[in-house]
């Protein structure tokens, strides 16, 4: 069993070892992706995705490569999907109403200057990504375990209010730590009204979340899901710090990653395999399907961050530098400039620094590999949710890695 476990993870290893040789032949160049830190992260027993056998699986660089853009165009991520459907339209009955149900949610208070805080950004604004993927899941797991019954359980729906509530939360506190002045193209909650009140008023969406978990009535999806609030607080703890050691540096930022973003993604997923009926093995698929979307989905976003302008972003360009956070692109960009490494341990805080590390990273394989390692995720993403019987929803599952991957904002 350890011998084909240990075979299974050398071939997943071996391709993405193809993918880097593939993306050097397309630009001719010498990468400066640390694969060995990248495995480091996928190695440890917390990450480590469970690869079934089965004969017949495309290999996974394969899948990256047929679903990349051209590597030249990395500066300019946000091209459209091409000719694919609109992943929004197969889940537009199910959010249609549900900003409006959450913001029903949390009128249950008495006190109208909290419930105008706590609804302000549930306004149909945001991408609402988070509850499309896992009214998604929830469909293409009824669908395979019950071909007629591909509706979504009111439960399911659930879920997908309260993902969409705890990343609403996160957002309103990630605010007032940053102490960011922007948010979704407006004033943020803490410019508008003041941090004291957009601390209770995050407070507050929680708890009104962890009310509508409670109705659920489902121990197994309250741990799940519980497990993604304990994963946001430690996240941002390790967000606030950075390893001295160059080597572990970037397997900090990939576990960093994962709980403040990939979690929320891959446990809601779960969550709505479990209301399902899912087996183990099928609750796996949904699990690491969430987690590889919202790993790339985070890595394209830290590239967004130095390629995209602050009015596609609604939100200052470099943002991350400027917060003292070094992302991917920066950290690939260390192998060619490692004068960054300094000025990631003092968290850019000198005069010049981000300016000079903004410039470094451009001038550097830094974009091209980030988007290369979001591909790659988006790969995995594809062959976990492979395994479920082909649907409307399942097919548009995959193309959502697309969207994921073309994003402008």
């Amino acid at each position: 069993m350890a011998n084909a476990a240990a075979g299974r993870v050398r071939s997943l290893f071996e391709g993405l070892l193809l993918v880097r040789k593939c993306a050097n032949a397309r630009t001719n160049s010498t990468p400066s992706v640390r694969w060995s830190q990248y495995r480091t992260i996928h190695e440890s027993k917390e990450h480590l995705p469970k690869l079934p056998p089965g004969p017949g699986r495309r290999d996974p660089a394969r899948r990256v490569l047929s679903t990349s853009a051209p590597a030249r165009s990395i500066q300019q991520p946000g091209a459209e999907a091409r000719d694919e459907p609109d992943t929004s339209k197969t889940t537009e009955d199910d959010i249609r109403h549900m900003f409006t149900d959450i913001v029903q949610e949390l009128s249950t208070t008495d006190n109208q200057l909290l419930k105008d805080i706590a609804s302000y950004y549930f306004d149909g604004q945001g991408k609402a990504v988070r509850p499309m993927i896992t009214c998604l899941t929830a469909r293409a797991i009824n669908s395979h375990a019950h071909p007629h019954r591909r509706f979504l359980l009111p439960s399911q729906r659930r879920v997908a209010m309260i993902t969409e509530m705890i990343h609403t939360a996160s957002l309103v506190h990630d605010d007032v730590i940053d102490a960011s002045d922007t948010r979704r193209g407006k004033a943020s909650v803490n410019k508008y009204w003041g941090q004291k009140r957009a601390i209770m008023a995050g407070d507050y969406i929680l708890s009104v979340a962890s009310t509508m978990l409670a109705r659920i009535r489902n121990d197994d999806v309250t741990l799940v899901l519980s497990q993604v609030l304990a994963d946001l607080v430690q996240g941002e703890f390790m967000q606030l710090g950075s390893k001295e050691n160059e080597n572990e540096r970037f397997a900090h930022y990939l576990r960093k990653t994962f709980k403040k973003t990939a979690s929320l993604i891959a446990y809601s997923c779960k969550a709505v395999a479990i209301l399902g009926g899912a087996d183990d093995e099928i609750q796996e698929v949904a699990f690491q399907y969430g987690r590889n979307v919202g790993m790339a989905f985070q890595l394209v976003d830290d590239l967004l961050d130095f390629v995209s302008s602050s009015n596609l972003m609604g939100k200052p360009a470099a943002a991350d530098l400027r917060l003292g956070l070094a992302t991917a692109p920066v950290l690939f960009a260390c192998e060619k400039f490692p004068e960054l490494n300094p000025m990631i341990m003092r968290r850019f805080t000198e005069p010049g620094d981000v300016e000079k590390a903004y410039r470094w990273v451009m001038d550097s394989e830094g974009p091209r590999q980030t988007r290369i390692l979001a591909e790659t995720h988006c790969a995995e993403a594809i062959r976990h949710i492979s395994q479920l019987q082909t649907s409307p929803e399942q097919r548009s599952l995959v193309q959502l890695t697309d969207r994921v991957l073309n994003r402008m904002k």
